[in-house]
């Protein structure tokens, strides 16, 4: 067994796995199995580490508790702003880039007093801002997450 620290490339987040060996890691990310425990991104890479030799077991674990408190408080953070948009936006699925369009293109139109919030993909996301059209991404902490 082998532990490497994987980064994501997309919200820079670092955690630990396990994996049976280096062409393990290689298989199970080339399967696109590997995802980012964080925002669930796929552009996840292992990092340099560096060993572990001076620390105790007590003090790593003092590190531990600290830094999955961090987690825990910026998961807290993520729900309230996701449970906030849920509340006062509308949510229109994987049609995100087409109805930012229509608002956009469509202002005189009050069919969406409110904004709307959805899917997207990073080619559409470049492509609304490429257009002018402002949006915003953040990561989204689906329900049944524990």
């Amino acid at each position: 067994m082998i532990k490497y620290s994987i980064k994501c490339d997309d919200c820079k987040f670092n955690f630990d796995s396990w994996f049976a060996s280096s062409e393990e890691f290689e298989k199970i990310k080339k399967s696109k199995l590997l995802t980012c425990s964080f925002c669930n991104s796929l552009n996840v890479n292992k990092s340099l580490m560096t060993p572990n030799l001076n620390k105790t077991k007590k003090k790593q674990a003092i590190i531990n508790d600290e830094k999955i408190k961090k987690f825990k408080e910026i998961k807290k953070n993520l729900k309230k702003y996701q449970n906030f948009i849920e509340k006062n936006y509308n949510y229109v699925g994987n049609n995100f880039a087409y109805e930012a369009r229509n608002i956009h293109y469509n202002k005189n139109e009050k069919n969406f007093a409110k904004g709307i919030f959805g899917k997207a993909t990073k080619k559409e996301i470049k492509e609304l801002k490429e257009e002018g059209i402002d949006t915003e991404t953040i990561p989204w902490i689906n329900n049944k997450e524990n």
